[in-house]
């Protein structure tokens, strides 16, 4: 569990140094941006976007190999600890056989299916629908009625005759 936390933590320091970049070039800009409009005592906001907009821009172009080198240094990382270390603690994963000795809704699996056909008795009735009670058969209703309705899920099958 350590491991994973671990890992959890060096995927956010690794996000924060991708875009801290980004995020402290923008606000240079922004910084300069706004001390030259309030000198120049132009308020359009518009014209701060521009510069903001081309500055990550170039941050992105001049640091995106780095930036693809960490990513893809992470992933493996991550598919090392998945296949390497994971699969090979018995803490985190379930044996293979687990469920062979365990059946966690034996009953409540048997009572429901008692009643349903078996597949020889489907294929010799194919018309027949087999339906564990009528309460569980499809009822119609109909859709809400829209500026142009569109038919649910009960009606499309009722159109197309299944």
């Amino acid at each position: 569990m350590e491991v994973l936390i671990e890992y959890l933590a060096k995927g956010f320091l690794l996000m924060l140094s991708i875009s801290m970049p980004c995020v402290l070039v923008a606000a240079g800009i922004g910084l300069v941006v706004g001390i030259l409009q309030a000198v120049t005592q132009v308020q359009e906001q518009t014209i701060a976007a521009a510069p903001k907009i081309l500055g990550v821009f170039l941050v992105i172009v001049i640091g995106g190999i780095g930036f693809i080198n960490l990513l893809k240094g992470f992933f493996v990382d991550g598919v090392s600890i998945a296949f390497n270390l994971v699969s090979k603690n018995d803490s985190y994963v379930l044996p293979a056989n687990y469920y062979k000795y365990t059946s966690p809704f034996e009953q409540e699996m048997s009572d429901r299916f008692n009643n349903q056909p078996t597949i020889n008795e489907i294929m010799k009735n194919p018309g027949k629908v087999p339906f564990i009670d009528n309460q569980q058969k499809t009822k119609y209703i109909p859709s809400a009625q829209t500026p142009m309705p569109k038919p649910d899920f009960v009606e499309t099958n009722k159109i197309m005759g299944r």
